[in-house]
């Protein structure tokens, strides 16, 4: 008897069945009594019109664990729902436990595995409810969906009524796994139509008499592409309710929950019902009766008044009452955006007017105006040069360039600008100093006087500037004769070592001067103490003795996906109690790499300063981004995780080799990752000794006072503030010879 029977029914999904298929046959999860057949896969043919059967086939042929199953087609109801299909499927399984997944979906890696774990922790529950992942058709993840409700903490099985909120959770039928055993017992099976999903998820939890929840995402949902509403679709959930309520009252003991599925139900109609008011392919006399049938269903199945506010256009309104508001609605809107195109072209005039007669009045020497990565916040090394303005230069007043989301950020003391704006177009024109990592508005007009220092985020290891011409993947139609206009403004470009230094005059060829002086945004790494380390924890809420493992990957421009090679929770399981993980995606997401709450991981994509994870982090996981260099400066353990080494060089490419000059061990998968870590080596002398040589090449300046040097020359006007190099052992970059000083020669130690 197999421990999991996965029920896969295929119609009209070709494109994406072996895609499915292969997703449950790759699952790791075996056990000691059966390691070959402790799965069975169960593929259902549903009269599917194209080749769905014959590459069901095709599996059967190759793999013993799948079973092929055909049922007839239906010329009447083609493609008639799942549900005959699944029925067909559990008339055959022989597992303990029965998983269903729809012929475009996948399993995530180790799902099998992590669902057998939580089970037998629960002590085989009747039905186990996990996370998953909705799917755009293109192939982009949506937000994972693992609310608090799937929580593990607590108890490890309940019952329905310790944790009701799980009815308001979607009721998709493929985010469980249901004791096969239970299913004949309460002798549950598919209705017809196409919302049988409907029926089925609550009369499953309703029946359980044992629950339990896994937090991590098991299943990507696949969306597909097409009309939002085929027609009659929606008109299946009222017979598919009256099955959830028949089933209720034929078992007094769940009466108690009658109300709470009446506001769920409310809920899903409502929700359909603006669907429906939209739909092209509906007729007026399909809508007029979808909107009968809704009122009709809110007095039969008594929506309780709670509800009535909210759902009042479905429970006393008509179709014509609601394309009435519906037009109103659209009027108003279409209003918004008459009067928005009226007037944006006035405005756009007016800043255009307000910055040329704020060009024409003298420049104020006593301000500075600073912006990091596109105005996201108050970060990088414009953040602690304006630190140190304030400090040695008071007579100096700051601004910073801030959307309103990250004006929190941004101290107390200095100035808030918002993009666009009457005030930011005045600092931009009268500002004596201009500080960005990142291009400013490319509407600036330098004017004579104005001191503009750029510089940079970061060591370069991914090719920049003009060295991307040649690449289209990475460049993304990037305007070069704009980024070397935007370089002739520069007055100044901070460098944070020589290799630094004779890429960024390359890539960025401009008349500005270099200032090779270190990153002003590792001062911080060199200044801090045990005791602000600790206090940071305490702030993440870090257990004290954990080990802390940051990981944070690039952004890959040859993919629209977020490039995860790990699974987190696998990671975070494996490497066991002494290890605490902080992962940490690439800000051009926008999201973080992991929604899904996980045991001994926590998601600080959100963090405002990534200098504060890098000084609680006892050693750092990355592949291409230029926090290897920052961290380096801790002198703590840095792993590489370069698995996709050829795509990355093909499509954006790197200065060096990584694996030959790396600042650590270096590893290809997920399984030599997790070696390096549970065998030692990711802190032994091996790994000491590369550090050492890669600190010594790329943080020869890096010591605590970078900020300060800056200050001193660009604001002050003090010349000798470049620090002194000697001793330089002969190295080469791109053909170019070059000595990086010794830490020996900068008394970095």
């Amino acid at each position: 008897m197999p421990r999991f029977s996965v029920i896969v029914p295929a119609y009209k999904l070709q494109a994406h069945l072996h895609a499915c298929l292969e997703s449950v046959l790759r699952q790791t999860y075996e056990s000691d009594e059966s390691p070959a057949f402790d799965l069975e896969v169960i593929a259902v043919d549903a009269g599917s019109p194209d080749s769905c059967g014959e590459i069901i086939d095709e599996f059967a042929a190759r793999d013993p664990r799948v079973t092929a199953v055909h049922l007839p087609a239906d010329p009447a109801d083609p493609g008639q729902g799942p549900g005959p299909a699944r029925n067909a499927g559990l008339a055959r399984a022989t597992g303990d436990y029965v998983l269903f997944l729809d012929g475009d979906d996948t399993l995530a890696p180790h799902a099998l595995r992590d669902i057998a774990d939580r089970l037998k922790a629960s002590g085989e529950p009747d039905v186990l409810v996990f996370g998953h992942a909705r799917t755009h058709w293109s192939g982009a993840t949506e937000h994972p969906s693992a609310p608090p409700q799937l929580t593990e903490s607590g108890p490890a099985a309940f019952q329905l009524a310790d944790r009701p909120a799980l009815l308001r959770q979607p009721a998709p039928a493929w985010n469980k796994a249901y004791r096969r055993e239970f299913l004949v017992h309460e002798g549950l099976a598919f209705p017809p139509g196409r919302h049988t999903d409907t029926f089925w998820s609550y009369a499953a939890l309703l029946a359980a008499t044992s629950l339990s929840t896994l937090e991590r995402v098991c299943v990507h949902h696949r969306g597909r592409r097409g009309p939002a509403v085929a027609r009659g679709r929606h008109f299946d959930l009222f017979p598919q309710y009256d099955r959830v309520f028949d089933f209720v009252d034929s078992r007094p003991a769940l009466g108690s929950w009658r109300p709470v599925l009446a506001r769920r139900m409310a809920d899903h109609l409502a929700a359909a019902s603006a669907t429906v008011l939209t739909a092209p392919d509906l007729s007026t006399r399909h809508r007029a009766a979808f909107f009968r049938l809704a009122r009709a269903h809110y007095r039969r199945h008594g929506v309780p008044g709670a509800a009535g506010l909210r759902h009042a256009g479905v429970r006393f309104g008509t179709y014509r009452g609601h394309r009435l508001l519906h037009a109103v609605r659209a009027l108003r809107a279409r209003g918004r955006a008459f009067s928005s195109a009226l007037t944006r072209p006035a405005r756009t005039a007016a800043l255009r007017l307000h910055y040329r007669v704020q060009r024409s009045l003298p420049l104020r020497e006593d301000l500075a105006v600073f912006s990091a990565f596109w105005h996201r916040g108050y970060a990088c090394s414009p953040a602690a040069i304006e630190a140190k303005v304030r400090e040695l230069a008071p007579g100096v007043r700051t601004a910073w360039i801030t959307t309103p989301e990250h004006e929190a950020t941004v101290p107390a003391p200095t100035r808030r600008l918002h993009p666009g704006g009457f005030a930011y177009f005045s600092a931009l024109a009268r500002a004596k100093y201009l500080v960005n990592n990142v291009e400013f508005d490319h509407r600036l007009v330098k004017r004579p006087g104005q001191l503009l220092l750029q510089t940079h985020h970061g060591t370069p290891l991914k090719t920049v500037g003009l060295d991307l011409a040649d690449r289209p993947a990475a460049s993304h139609g990037t305007d070069f004769a704009r980024l070397l206009a935007d370089a002739d403004k520069w007055d100044f470009a901070l460098s944070a070592n020589r290799h630094a230094t004779l890429i960024g005059e390359r890539a960025f060829p401009a008349a500005y001067t270099t200032l090779e002086y270190g990153s002003p945004r590792n001062d911080v790494l060199r200044r801090a103490t045990d005791v602000d380390s600790a206090r940071l924890r305490d702030r993440l809420g870090i257990p004290g003795r954990s080990t802390v493992v940051l990981y944070a990957p690039t952004y890959r421009d040859y993919s629209r996906a977020r490039h995860l090679p790990l699974d987190l929770e696998r990671l975070g399981r494996v490497l066991g109690p002494e290890f605490f993980l902080l992962t940490r995606a690439h800000f051009a997401y926008g999201a973080p790499l992991s929604r899904t709450p996980l045991p001994r991981v926590l998601d600080v994509t959100g963090h405002p300063s990534v200098e504060e994870l890098l000084l609680v982090a006892d050693a750092l996981v990355t592949d291409y981004s230029s926090l290897m260099f920052d961290y380096a400066n801790l002198d703590r353990p840095i792993v590489i995780l370069d698995d996709d080494r050829e795509a990355y060089e093909a499509a954006r490419g790197t200065y060096f080799d990584l694996r030959g000059r790396p600042p650590g061990a270096v590893a290809r998968t997920e399984d030599e990752l997790i070696d390096i870590f549970t065998t030692g080596h990711w802190r032994g002398s091996r790994s000491a000794q590369l550090r050492a040589a890669f600190r010594t090449r790329f943080c020869p300046y890096d010591d605590g006072r970078a900020a300060e040097r800056v200050v001193r020359r660009v604001f002050l006007g003090e010349t000798g503030a470049a620090p002194a190099a000697r001793n330089l052992p002969e190295q080469r970059v791109h053909g170019t010879e070059f000595a990086p000083p010794t830490l020996d020669a900068l008394s970095l130690r």
